[in-house]
């Protein structure tokens, strides 16, 4: 029997991830704010205040030790990031950076990239919005992917509007 994979988001209060749980599941219902983890199928969506205060740190190891992926959110209409630089390589898990919110019209999705990839040395950045379904289904493949080499070849036949490889 194969290991189902299985993907931990983490960001920011209000940068999207359970609004973007909802879209990966293709449910149709408003997102609420997230005040516990929250397991479904292959996401687990956790709150923005894990991230947020560093006393939550562990919390997100624990949970990391359930998973096989960690989307880190990065919302495209924010100047600052909370993720400290390199914050990726202390969870050995597959990193997968997402700039949410890239329908904006406040949307920098440069500047979000390039906090990305203080983030996530190495790994794949998608570009999405929730709302366009823009990187959804890049997301949910990424996820089946099961190496860092794996995912960079998958990303080798993606625009690079969509997604790039760090």
């Amino acid at each position: 029997m194969t290991k189902k994979n299985r993907t931990m988001l983490i960001g920011s209060i209000g940068a999207g991830k359970s609004t973007l749980t909802n879209a990966l599941l293709g449910r149709e219902i408003p997102a609420i704010k997230t005040q516990a983890l929250v397991y479904r199928d292959w996401i687990v969506d956790t709150p923005g205040e894990y991230i947020e205060n560093p006393f939550f740190y562990k919390n997100i190891m624990a949970t990391a030790l359930e998973v096989t992926h960690v989307l880190y959110l990065q919302d495209a209409t924010k100047q600052k990031t909370i993720f400290p630089p390199g914050f990726s390589t202390g969870i050995t898990k597959l990193p997968i950076g997402v700039v949410t919110k890239c329908d904006s019209e406040k949307a920098d999705i440069n500047q979000a990239i390039d906090q990305l990839k203080r983030v996530i040395p190495k790994g794949p950045i998608v570009i999405t919005s929730a709302i366009t379904g823009q990187g959804l289904e890049e997301i949910r493949n990424l996820v089946k992917c099961n190496s860092m080499d794996e995912m960079k070849e998958y990303v080798k036949m993606i625009p690079e509007e969509v997604v790039i490889f760090v």
